[in-house]
This record gives structure tokens, C-alpha cells and sequence, in this order.
């Protein structure tokens, strides 16, 4: 797409997810930054006007004095800001794209429900465990719907922000929620560990489900189908073990970050960027059909 066709986008944030969302950014065809806001002066919003980009310390306020021209903005704040964010900018007509466990924009995993992207205003991504594992679970249920599933997200203590600690409740609330409503379970346990081991270990999540008389050929087929369409995205996602036995299902994925700004550690925080920029790039495919993705 030309340059001249792409979406304006905004920034709440300016943390370690905000600042690799702007590298995303950048190298995005389709997207251009035209705000990175913030509540407070930071490390990060330094290095973001250092690249030239318009910042401010005013939060949703000074963003929504400079609304005009933004079609999409990512939430990469917290989950308690977030509804605050969602009062202001429901009225404006843009895309809230939610990084926050806030569990209150239409959940959202783009190799599943990708293509109502461009009829929703306002988009919640889940959390990284559920970005990693809801289309491996998503596809299990095409097979066998599980009677119960279980979520253990293993990420390393460097990875996890200030923001991310204070909503840990909200994270497994929202995933389990999540968990549910893709894979039709009436019961999900999300599980999350976060280890200050030394070197960190990789971003893991391992997610079990009871179904009755799992394929074992045909889980190996529908997983691996869908870990590649993840791949497409986030080239560092792999299935490192899969096993059925005979009343269940168990996958484990890691998810190593390739970017230049994160360690390979943070695929947690490397997933759900991927996924953002995946959402609003679908968004601008809505805007530009002409402009379309090959």
C-alpha cells in the first residue's frame, strides 16, 4: 500500500510493550503513528520523540485533543485505565485496540476471529497465554469440544512490567473467560508463574484439555495447521510438545521474541504486540480494499 494510504494510529503507553509497538509500527506499510501519549514523563516516551514522534504527557486527554486523523489507537496502559479510555474514544468512531487484561472490548485472537475486525470499534486481546494457546484450543474444538481446560503460562520475571503484576487477577479472570467462550468448556483454570530464574527461561504455555477419545492423527493435523497460521505473524511461536491420551490433550508452546527492542525471553510481550499490529492491519485492509495485503 502506498504510503499515503496508510491509518493514523495512537499510543497509550509508553512501557516496554508501547515501545516495541512503535518498532512494529515503523516497519508496518499500513500504519503510521501520529501520537504516543503517556501519563507521566518516562524513559520511554523520551526514546519515542528521540525517533521524531509526537508525545505528550497529557494521557487520553491530549489524545483526544488530537483525535482527528487517528483511526486506530492500542491501549498498552493497564487494565484499570482502560474503561476510562473506552468513555472517551467510544464516541470518536476510532478502533480501541485493548493490550490490558481489561476483559471489556470483544475478545478478540486474529487466526480465529480475525475477520470481524473491521465491523468492531472496540477490540480486547485477551492476554499473551491466551493469544498463544486459544487457536491451538480453538482448533482442539473443531475435534472434540473439552469438558474442561487447563492454562499454565510460564514467563520470566524480567518480562513482566509493573502493569502486568498489578493486574495478574484481571489476566486470569479475562483469559479464563476467553479460554471458555473459544473453546466451548464450561470450566477453564489459568494458571500463571513467573520465574526470576537465571537466564530467564522463554515465554511457555502449556494447555491441557479432557475430551472424549481425542484422534491422535487428526490433533496433531488440526494443531499444526494452526500454529502455522500463528507463524505467519509471530515467526518465533512453535509447539514444542503434543500429546493425546485417551481422555485428553496436551500442548505446549513456546514463543521467542525476534524483535530488536525485547529480549527473546519476551514472547509474551512479542505475541500480543504481533497480535495488535495484526488486528490494526486488518483494519486498514477494511479502510483501503484497494491497498489490500498480499
Amino acid at each position: 500500500m502506498p504510503s499515503h494510504r496508510t491509518i493514523g494510529v495512537a499510543v497509550l503507553g509508553a512501557g516496554l510493550i508501547g515501545l516495541d509497538l512503535l518498532d512494529r509500527i515503523r516497519r508496518s506499510p499500513w500504519l503510521g503513528c501520529r501520537l504516543v501519549a503517556s501519563h507521566r514523563q518516562n524513559l520511554g516516551l523520551i526514546r519515542a520523540a528521540e525517533t521524531g514522534l509526537p508525545t505528550t504527557t497529557g494521557g487520553i486527554t491530549a489524545l483526544m485533543d488530537a483525535i482527528d486523523g487517528i483511526d486506530v489507537v492500542f491501549d498498552a496502559s493497564n487494565a484499570d485505565s482502560h474503561a476510562k479510555h473506552w468513555q472517551h474514544l467510544e464516541p470518536t468512531g476510532v478502533l480501541l485496540v485493548d493490550l490490558t487484561p481489561s476483559n471489556l472490548g470483544t475478545a478478540t485472537v486474529p487466526t480465529v476471529n480475525g475477520a470481524d475486525v473491521p465491523s468492531e470499534r472496540h477490540i480486547g486481546l485477551v492476554s499473551c497465554g491466551g493469544q498463544a494457546a486459544i487457536p491451538l484450543l480453538y482448533a482442539i474444538a473443531q475435534h472434540r469440544t473439552p469438558r474442561y481446560v487447563e492454562l499454565v503460562s510460564t514467563g520470566a520475571s524480567r518480562s513482566a512490567g509493573r502493569a502486568t503484576r498489578l493486574n495478574l487477577d484481571e489476566y486470569i479472570d479475562t483469559t479464563q473467560r476467553a479460554v471458555c467462550h473459544f473453546s466451548g468448556a464450561p470450566t477453564a483454570r489459568v494458571l500463571v508463574n513467573l520465574s526470576p530464574a537465571t537466564p530467564p527461561p522463554p515465554f511457555r504455555v502449556t494447555l491441557t484439555a479432557l475430551v472424549d477419545a481425542p484422534d491422535s492423527e487428526v490433533m496433531h493435523q488440526l494443531v499444526q495447521a494452526a500454529a502455522q497460521r500463528v507463524q505467519a505473524f509471530v515467526p518465533g511461536y512453535a509447539v514444542t510438545a503434543l500429546e493425546t491420551g485417551h481422555d485428553r490433550v496436551t500442548v505446549t508452546v513456546e514463543v521467542t521474541a525476534t524483535g530488536e527492542r525485547i529480549p527473546a525471553h519476551a514472547g509474551n510481550l512479542e505475541i500480543i504486540n504481533a497480535a495488535a499490529i495484526q488486528v490494526a492491519e486488518l483494519r486498514a485492509d477494511a479502510l483501503h480494499p484497494e491497498g489490500a495485503r498480499s
